[in-house]
Parts: structure tokens; sequence; C-alpha cells
């Protein structure tokens, strides 16, 4: 049979981005399984699928024989003649599958199996690709809303999931915009886009903060503890080796421009850069900031609680809009923190 599926074939190895000689097999397996029902005594299916000259064949090779007992591989001497005249027993035969069977099977099996067999292809390629950049930042088009208002952006071509769960709570994203966000999943074998992006979680942060600033891409800062409440605060400990690197000016940058960059990208999070310390107490005062804290005693070692005593002007800084600056101070330097204001502790 002659057929014209070698345009099909480039076409969707182009719009799919898939390898020919996978759309080539998928048909060839396909064939195989449909044909079965033609040839009903479990015979030997092969395919012959020259899509470059436009063949395509199925066939099975049996044995003449004058009482066939294995019906998969052999024919009687009667059945042989109705194919070719010339049959003798103890030859062989090809029998092939109608032209017109093998157009209505192979249409067949291009609608379902090779549908499947395709998008498999498809998403190995996409795992294939993102995979490895699992906890980058990736930079897409929003392009449609789905009912549950997760969002589908098209990253190099790819739909990823960013799902509404995932973005600052201050946003508000209309079809066309760009969006940035970091890679936190990529599945294998999913219905539906397989890499998930997010732009609450606390890598994006950590990998804003090495985009924005040199010294932590290479290593002279490191970012020793971060902790974040997306969209409100977040406070980044850092450390230095270089004795000619002020860590904290070098993240904050001249004027601040820095640490105000990715402020911005991140829709006005307050981001608190403090010098990380093996000392609970000097940590923990480092923590709070930017409220100045007079002093820090340990109320409970065993525990782990801490109390900070700050100036009246402070109480509000050190506290935090309905208590976060605390709250993440203490998720900080991984004690309980207790602020009261001076002449108003116990000690």
């Amino acid at each position: 049979m002659k057929t014209d599926v070698r345009s099909t074939i480039l076409q969707l190895s182009k719009e799919r981005g898939v390898d020919t000689s996978v759309i080539i097999n998928a048909i060839k397996e396909s064939l195989q399984v449909a044909s079965a029902k033609y040839f009903s005594n479990d015979e030997k299916i092969n395919v012959s699928f020259q899509p470059e000259k436009g063949k395509l064949r199925v066939y099975t090779i049996k044995q003449i024989c004058k009482k066939p007992k294995n019906l998969a591989s052999e024919i009687s001497l009667e059945e042989a003649k109705k194919i070719d005249t010339s049959a003798t027993i103890g030859n062989y035969i090809e029998i092939a599958l109608p032209s017109e069977t093998l157009g209505r099977i192979a249409a067949q099996a291009a609608k379902q199996v090779i549908y499947q067999k395709v998008r498999d292809a498809e998403q190995e390629k996409i795992y294939g690709l993102f995979a490895p950049r699992l906890g980058e930042i990736v930079t897409g088009v929003l392009r449609r809303f789905e009912p549950n208002n997760n969002m589908i952006v098209e990253v190099n071509k790819i739909d990823v999931l960013f799902p509404n769960r995932e973005k600052l709570w201050n946003e508000d994203f209309r079809r066309g915009d760009r969006i940035k966000a970091v890679i936190i999943q990529v599945l294998k074998e999913y219905k539906g886009p397989q890499v998930i992006v997010s732009r609450t979680d606390l890598n994006f942060l950590v990998k804003l903060l090495e985009l924005e600033i040199p010294e932590i891409a290479n290593g002279n800062i490191e970012i020793k503890d971060i902790i974040r409440q997306a969209g409100e605060r977040a406070k980044v400990a850092v450390l230095t080796k270089e004795k000619d690197i002020d860590p904290i000016g070098a993240c904050i940058g001249v004027k601040g421009n820095r640490i105000l960059a990715i402020s911005k990208e991140l829709q006005g999070e307050k981001i608190d850069i403090i010098e990380w310390s093996e000392k609970p107490i000097t940590y923990a005062k480092a923590a709070l900031s930017p409220a100045k804290v007079e002093k820090v005693f340990i109320l409970n070692k065993k525990e782990k609680i801490m109390q900070a005593i700050v100036s009246k002007d402070q109480l509000s800084l050190a506290i935090g809009k309905k208590g976060i600056n605390v709250r993440l101070a203490s998720r900080l330097v991984g004690w309980k923190i207790e602020i009261k204001q001076e002449n108003d502790h116990r000690y």
C-alpha cells in the first residue's frame, strides 16, 4: 500500500518537537497491535514502513502444509492457492493485509496509539529538559487561567503550571504578563503540565539573591540561614570569610539598590540582611533587625527561651506588624524570643 505519510510525520515532529524515529516506531507498534484483530491466530506480524518512499506493508509469513497444526505459522495448500496459485507444499507464503483493511487500521492507529506514544515522548523530553533545572529561576508568559485560578505559563514553548497558592498574596496577573518563578517540581509521568513553579518558595528568594548579588553567587558571601513569610518579610543571615568584604553592605548595595531590586520583584516584601553568629545572644540581637535591641537574656536554656529588651520607641519595630518580626527572628535563631520594653523586664 502506498500512502503519503512522510509529510504528516515531519509536520508532527516539528509541531511536537519529537524525533521522527519516535513517531515511526509508534506507528509500527500501533499497527502490530491493531492488525492482531485481522490475524486472529496469534501470528507473528511484520511491519514494513518506508515513509521516505511512501510504502507501508503489514504481513505475516506461513509455511504451506497438507494439514496445518499450528495456525499461527502454517497454512493449508487450499488456502494458500487463494493467495498465490503457484503455491506448493513445503514453501512459505507471505500473507499481507488487504489495502482497504490496512488503510482503515492505519487511520485508527494514527488517532489513538500514535497520539499516546507521541505524548509519552513529549513527557520524556520535558522531563529531560527540566529535571536538571530543578531549583532554577525561569521566566515565561502567562497564557491562560485554569478553573481553579491556577495559571499556565509558557516557558520555552512548554506549558508550566503556576498554582494560585504559589503566587504572592498581593499579586494580580493578567494574560500576557511575564512571570519569573523558581522550578519546585518536575514530574515524570503526569496528566497535564509536568513542571511546577513558585514565587512563594524559600528557594525563589535564595536564587534572586544569587542573581542580584555577585558575592553570593561566587561564594564569597554565604547564606547561613534564611526564613521568609512570602510577600511580607524575610530575614537572611549571611557570613563571609573574606576580610575585605562587608557582607551586609555588599548584599544591600549602594543606596540599597541590590536589596531594593529584589524587594521590588517580590512586590515590596521587606528583606532584612543580618550577620550570622554562632553565639545565640548575638544572633538573636541581630535577628530582630530593624529594631535596635538594648540587651538579650537567656531565660531558659533547656527550653531555648530568650528575652530581648528594647526601648519604648523600638517596641513596635521589634514585634512587627501582627508579630511578624519577632516570629521570624525566633524561627531564624531557633529560640523563642520574648520582647519586653525597657524597665518592664525580668532578669
